[in-house]
């Protein structure tokens, strides 16, 4: 049986908290295909320092390295007793098969490398954008896998737990250029919205409470620009924020949450500073000028009204 080991830097604890709420497997059904040799809120007869004694000394296998949470040299940020987490992961990184970034503190730093003076704090293999990361660029586990980022604020725990199966499988997992599984990251939450239609014709909501309109020109919805799942893979199998009639935050990019109003779009001249991934300017302004012009008027009623 492979063994998972879990380590928390500068986190929130809420990824864990998500992990907790897994279905499909459920948390219990995952571990009881792998063995947990520690987590920091979930362990109660280990103790880490008894783990990584055996694993330093190769008595235990150490298979998946997960780590929570930002890291940082400076043990008055984050420390463990008497060692940093950085001390830590050096000692587990040349022992671990696989390494998987749960969040995006570990992934790319996020809310603690934002909101801190602090330079050193930075996520495993990633700060923001750039791969200047704890580990290098060149880093790789001993599987010759680089850090696997599940980025989100918190993960979505299907997210976590479908990386963890294909690795027991054995299934290849490809990365994209920030170390995301491509077969979860290629997506975007503008996939599957239910407001589609009303973001092709540009109806647009005006405020809140309503069922009807897009949340982008208006409202902060950064689903047409942020990689994740969400409304392929639904949270708790039922509902998205785009579902509920919230925008996506954007929290699984390197970014978040460096926004002054969540719920405003940004415009110059009435065009929204972000337009959707893979659309110029111009074609946007060439688009919606062309949807406004021909108008859908079933998309102009209320959907109780439509027949």
């Amino acid at each position: 049986m492979k063994t998972l080991l879990w380590i928390q830097g500068l986190t929130c604890n809420g990824n864990t908290q998500s992990l907790l709420n897994a279905e499909n497997p459920s948390f219990y059904e995952l571990f009881s295909k792998i063995k947990l040799l520690y987590h920091p809120s979930i362990s109660y007869r280990e103790k880490i320092f008894s783990v990584l004694k055996k694993i330093k000394e190769e008595k235990v296998k150490l298979d998946i390295l997960v780590v929570e949470g930002a890291i940082t040299t400076d043990k008055n940020f984050c420390r463990i007793g008497n060692l940093s987490i950085s001390e830590i992961l050096d000692t587990l990184s040349k022992r671990a098969d696989f390494i998987i970034a749960a969040g995006n503190c570990a992934s790319y730093g996020n809310i603690p490398a934002l909101y801190t003076k602090n330079k050193d704090i930075r996520g495993l293999q990633f700060k923001f954008t750039e791969k200047k990361g704890y580990f290098s660029p060149e880093f790789r586990t001993r599987s010759g896998y680089p850090v696997i980022n599940i980025p989100g604020c918190p993960m979505h725990p299907a997210w976590f737990t479908q990386t963890v199966l294909a690795i027991l499988e054995n299934r290849k997992i490809i990365l994209d250029d920030y170390n995301r599984p491509k077969e979860l990251f290629m997506y975007l939450p503008h996939d599957g919205c239910i407001r589609n239609e009303y973001f092709e014709w540009k109806v647009e909501s005006e405020e809140f409470g309503h069922k009807e309109g897009c949340l982008f020109y208006n409202l902060g919805c950064k689903g047409p620009m942020t990689h994740a799942p969400c409304n392929k893979i639904l949270w708790n199998r039922i509902s998205s924020k785009t579902r509920a009639g919230s925008p996506c935050l954007g929290c699984t990019e390197f970014n978040f949450p460096l926004r002054e109003n969540y719920f405003e779009t940004k415009k110059n001249i009435g065009i929204p500073e972000e337009v959707p991934l893979g659309v110029s300017k111009r074609a946007y302004i060439t688009i919606s000028g062309v949807a406004k012009t021909l108008k859908n008027e079933r998309l102009l009623k209320k959907l109780e009204e439509t027949e």
